[in-house]
């Protein structure tokens, strides 16, 4: 069965926009790319964390990873505590138990999710666990998650001024979702090209132009950008400073087949079919 990458199309999520949750007294949750966008395999959610509010331990059926913006945050995966700073990432696998709160006693953090799944769920759990201050350490053999630092994880350049890290991935033992975090100078982008899974794209330094098969977008502080498999897109920097980004694809690692700009432009179009096992996306010609 076949079906045109124009049976989805791009969405712009505002990070102010008013669907707001109360998760737990003191953290405030958005949804950014998920179902109700029509994410597949997907879901990013930003929410503010207040003063020391914490939310109560709980698993999920599919692979998690929390990424402060703003903090520190201290994550509790078991009882296994982690200081983690901006832009520094945990993998949480599927079933294990873990919790999340702000630091400081007086600002407040913003915190990045990423799941494995377009409508999240979540099971809470009554316990106690061994206590064990892991600080802003690496999680030790044996233990099921995984904390990428800023010291230990390869920045890498992907094209002439856009810097990137790859915080989790299936190499890190995450499942169906892959992402990191990117940094680019004034008048950087990377090449048009496609991705054989959705990926979210949330701004959280600068302002970037979001392009996607001839539309463009002007995104910044936080907005989020959902690019269904199969759509020619491109990130630039047209502005005057640094901007970054965290992105998520729903796939096992990072991946990018290079078009020319004429795809990003709208001249030219990809079209993606199901198959056996998956789905293939193809580009040629018009």
């Amino acid at each position: 069965m076949s079906s045109s990458v124009q049976d989805r199309t791009e969405s712009i999520v505002r990070a102010n926009h008013p669907d707001v949750k109360e998760l737990a007294p003191g953290i405030r949750g958005r949804l950014m790319a998920s179902s109700a966008c029509g994410a597949i395999n997907l879901c990013t959610a930003i929410a503010d964390l207040s003063p020391r509010a914490q939310s109560s331990y709980h698993r999920h059926s599919f692979s998690e990873v929390v990424t402060p913006l703003k903090g520190p945050v201290v994550v509790s995966v078991e009882g296994r505590r982690y200081r983690l700073r901006p832009f520094e990432s945990i993998h949480i696998p599927a079933g294990v138990v873990h919790t999340a709160y702000g630091e400081s006693n007086v600002v407040a953090a913003v915190v990045h999710s990423a799941f494995a799944s377009s409508s999240p769920t979540r099971e809470f759990v009554a316990g106690r666990f061994p206590f064990q201050d892991l600080g802003c350490g690496s999680a030790r053999p044996g233990d099921p998650e995984f904390v990428a630092r800023r010291e230990l994880v390869e920045t890498y350049e992907l094209n002439k001024g856009a810097f990137f890290r790859d915080l989790f991935a299936s190499r890190y033992g995450s499942k169906g979702i892959c992402g990191g975090y990117a940094r680019f100078e004034t008048g950087s982008s990377l090449p048009c090209h496609i991705h054989q899974y959705d990926e979210s794209i949330t701004i959280v330094e600068g302002s970037a132009i979001c392009e996607v098969a001839g539309r463009r977008y002007i995104l910044s502080d936080n907005d989020t950008a959902l690019v269904p498999r199969g759509l020619p897109h491109r990130f630039l920097n047209e502005s005057r400073g640094p901007m970054a980004m965290v992105w998520v694809y729903a796939g096992d690692e990072p991946e990018r087949s290079l078009l020319r700009p004429t795809f990003c432009q709208g001249c030219e179009s990809c079209s993606c079919r199901d198959k056996p096992g998956g789905h293939e996306c193809i580009c040629k010609a018009s």
